[in-house]
């Protein structure tokens, strides 16, 4: 790809970028959400076409009008949201749109047979083509995502954020996957925010910033922190801060926490001024003993202690004992994305924003304004619509809310969660100084609690990290008493190496 260019209305998406990959290479394509990435891959795979610039597939001039004109090509694209049609079978899935066909009657056996074979290619005999699609895992479907791929005579694969929903042993074998088609001679293209993948996977890399190629070359020349250097357009000296923090009184502490289905048990201190990590697999009941501590879900036995505040809460209760909780699923229960980023701001506490009760727009938009420029918040005004922000500028808006909710127990579920690296850097750098304090401010430090499934995060902002396995806590555990390898034989019930 040379030179290529692509606006829409005022918008510059790309301004002459060029880009190439090799046969049997991976080569990795990085940048901030809203950098050009997806527009670039979309004009390559004919989804887009471009308003200037060239391209060549093995050396011949490519301009596809449709994804399916650059499929029968050989340029195959993988989006994160997988594209398959969960009623139908395996074999119809990979064969959907070139089915194999005489005077119009689909040659079924020709088809199962093109399955099999592209199944076979990739060391996945044991998925049936006859199985519906929608009875595998989110892994076997992507499986079958590439083996549709690989059915119509993919010689360029594009992967789009492909690990984002697989669970970490499902991410190993994604790899050997890649690796596996790489000595096939086929030519990769793999987008992915986690660069600590595109290190151990990649060959090469390419930058995108605002629509331009701000770096590139081999993955092995360089660091992370050289890579997140190139997106944001500065050298950051760290990516994980850990400011002096002086851990000072229990503010939140947790004991034999046992809610209706899980936690099974639970125990915890937070101290003002320390980060606490819980790391564990999906489904090990992080999440509902975030929604047991904070009130969503019932307590079956055990107690929570909020400074002095014990009892029956609810969540209404726990925001004026000073504690708000962030949730993993910020478009349906952490923002309200049809409102205003004022509104979203604001809407947990409404109070001093006019008299007798009433909500004066001026207010609201001063107020919001604020959290705004110290977050430092990318968006047009206060007014506009939460759901036009990029995904790292959402998770800001949910935290700042509980910021201006003045809350001193920051409960937060995977903060960083489908945000790209630029933003993951800011939103570390806000937990750290939360968890510090503002002494020129006069403000005290805070207490974060934190879930993540992203270890190398954990291990590189947290004071301490405890393991939730099956529904039970485990005891929480200075950081550098940790490696990502204890941590997973914890989280799957494994006994810790002494």
């Amino acid at each position: 790809m040379r030179e290529v260019q692509k606006r829409f209305g005022g918008t510059v998406a790309l301004d002459g970028v060029s880009f190439d990959v090799r046969v049997g290479e991976i080569h990795a394509l990085v940048g901030e959400n809203g950098a050009g990435k997806s527009t670039l891959m979309k004009v390559l795979s004919g989804a887009e076409l471009p308003d200037a610039g060239e391209m060549r597939l093995n050396g011949e001039p490519f301009r596809p009008a449709n994804p399916l004109g650059a499929r029968r090509r050989g340029v195959a694209m993988i989006y994160q949201e997988l594209s398959l049609a969960d009623h139908l079978t395996v074999e119809e899935n990979i064969s959907l749109g070139v089915e194999p066909a005489t005077f119009g009657w689909v040659r079924r056996g020709v088809a199962r047979n093109n399955a099999l074979r592209a199944l076979k290619q990739l060391g996945h005999t044991d998925i049936r083509p006859d199985v519906p699609v929608g009875m595998l895992s989110v892994a076997e479907r992507q499986i079958v995502e590439i083996a549709r791929a690989l059915a119509t005579g993919c010689s360029v694969l594009v992967l789009d954020e492909p690990t984002s929903s697989l669970a970490r042993e499902d991410v190993g074998r994604l790899f050997d996957l890649v690796r596996r088609l790489r000595g096939q001679g086929r030519a990769i293209v793999y987008i992915s925010h986690f660069l600590e993948e595109v290190t151990e996977i990649a060959d090469r890399f390419t930058v995108l910033r605002d629509g331009r190629v701000a770096g590139s070359g081999l993955v092995a020349d360089v660091s992370i922190d050289d890579i997140v250097g190139m997106m944001i357009g500065r050298r950051i000296e760290q990516l994980y801060p850990h400011s002096t923090r002086e851990p000072g009184e229990v503010v939140l502490s947790v004991t034999d926490l046992a809610g209706t289905t899980k936690p099974a048990s639970a125990g915890l201190e937070l101290r003002r001024g320390e980060v606490l990590g819980i790391a564990g697999l999906v489904g090990a009941g992080r999440t509902e003993l975030f929604r047991t501590i904070f009130g969503l879900d019932k307590v079956r036995s055990g107690e929570v202690r909020v400074g002095t505040h014990t009892g029956r809460a609810t969540p209404a209760r726990r925001l004026r004992q000073g504690v708000g909780m962030l949730s993993e699923d910020r478009k349906g229960e952490g923002l309200a994305t049809s409102m205003t980023v004022a509104d979203n701001l604001t809407l947990s506490k409404l109070r001093g924003m006019g008299p007798f009760g009433l909500i004066l727009p001026a207010r609201q938009r001063a107020a919001a304004a604020n959290w705004i420029t110290k977050l430092g918040i990318r968006c047009r005004s206060p007014e506009q619509r939460t759901d036009g922000l990029s995904g790292g500028n959402q998770q800001k808006v949910a935290i700042a809310r509980l910021l201006h909710h003045d809350v001193d127990v920051l409960l937060l579920d995977e903060p960083t969660k489908g945000v790209d690296v630029a933003s993951k850097a800011q939103i570390y750098g806000l937990i750290d100084e939360l968890a510090a304090g503002n002494k020129p401010e006069g403000r005290e430090p805070r207490a974060v609690l934190m879930i993540s499934s992203y270890l190398p995060e954990l291990l590189g902002i947290c004071d301490r990290v405890a393991v939730m396995s099956r529904g039970t806590l485990g005891e929480a555990r200075r950081t550098e008493d940790w490696d990502e390898h204890q941590l997973l034989l914890e989280a799957t019930g494994q006994r810790r190496e002494p």
